[in-house]
């Protein structure tokens, strides 16, 4: 594992400001699978009271790009090239997500990944599709 993904499990983490402020933590990020949590507090919402879209494609691009950090054997950087994000169902603040992702293929340079958030009693929120960069060389930081 690398040090970053052991930063960003151990709580309190420091090393990927974002999840902190908007209340997501990640639950488990290994073999090119990743569990994020997100703890929907008020500052979540948008004018019409539901928790923003915006707030949700982040926690699933979130989870993609942990669960493709998590297949590499040598940390290397990586970008979202393209994500794709189906809205199913709203929810409000004060709700907790679930969002599992995983790699679907991994090319090389390019990897292929598919996300689920849901409700911890199962009911589906969003699906998104994703495609990352996988850049050359080493970075100390994935997120710089």
């Amino acid at each position: 594992m690398s040090e970053y993904l052991a930063a960003v499990l151990h709580e309190p983490q420091t090393v990927n400001p974002i999840l902190n402020h908007l209340g997501i933590r990640v639950e488990h990020a290994q073999n090119g699978a990743a569990t994020l949590r997100l703890d929907a507090g008020k500052c979540t919402a948008q004018g019409a009271g539901a928790v923003s879209g915006g707030v949700i494609s982040t926690l699933l691009d979130e989870a993609m790009a942990h669960a493709v950090l998590s297949g590499q054997k040598e940390l290397r950087p990586i970008a979202t090239v393209d994500l794709h994000v189906q809205f199913l169902s709203g929810v409000r603040p004060d709700c907790v997500l679930i969002c599992d992702a995983e790699v679907v293929k991994n090319g090389g340079r390019i990897a292929f990944v598919r996300a689920q958030a849901s409700t911890p009693d199962g009911r589906l929120v969003a699906t998104a599709n994703a495609s990352f960069i996988v850049k050359q060389g080493r970075e100390k930081n994935p997120e710089g």
